[in-house]
């Protein structure tokens, strides 16, 4: 997992080829006033989500995880409270993996706790489980889809 800034991101840009389209479009669209939903960006391989909304209490927050995609969450307005548990120490998960969502739900609670402010980017891999949104604070965002592998 990573948490920087995203004057930072040029750091990254070696980690996968398709980060440095994804972090390009993070510094020049308008995230702010884009419409919520999605945007593609290279088809099914890279891709956005915007959303703007409230999130739920920690203790309601869901553990989740993802194997197709890597998720870059970059926080475009208010402080996004997130939790982290490393796959390894999750045990099996609460219901079966959704291929079609790329998503699966753990019953563990996070080993570590942070918030992401306005400007700063997580990266989470396919072995980073988390909890997003653990806020009921409104929160703008945008969360980029990176293929692990070119579909």
């Amino acid at each position: 997992m990573v948490l920087d800034q995203l004057q930072h991101a040029s750091r990254y840009y070696a980690l996968h080829p398709l980060f440095r389209q994804a972090f390009a479009f993070l510094q020049e669209a308008d995230v702010q006033n884009l419409p919520t939903g999605k945007h593609d960006l290279a088809g099914d391989d890279l891709f956005a989500i915007i959303s703007e909304g409230p999130g739920v209490a920690p203790e309601d927050a869901k553990m989740e995880a993802h194997r197709k995609y890597i998720d870059i969450q970059y926080i475009v307005s208010g402080v996004d409270h997130m939790g982290w548990q490393d796959l390894s120490a999750c045990g099996d998960s609460i219901e079966p993996y959704s291929a079609e969502r790329d998503v699966y739900f753990f019953p563990v609670k996070p080993s570590s706790w942070f918030d992401v402010p306005e400007g700063f980017f997580t990266i989470f891999y396919p072995n980073d489980v988390h909890a997003p949104m653990a806020t009921q604070e409104v929160i703008r965002k945008v969360v980029l889809k990176i293929a692990v592998e070119k579909q």
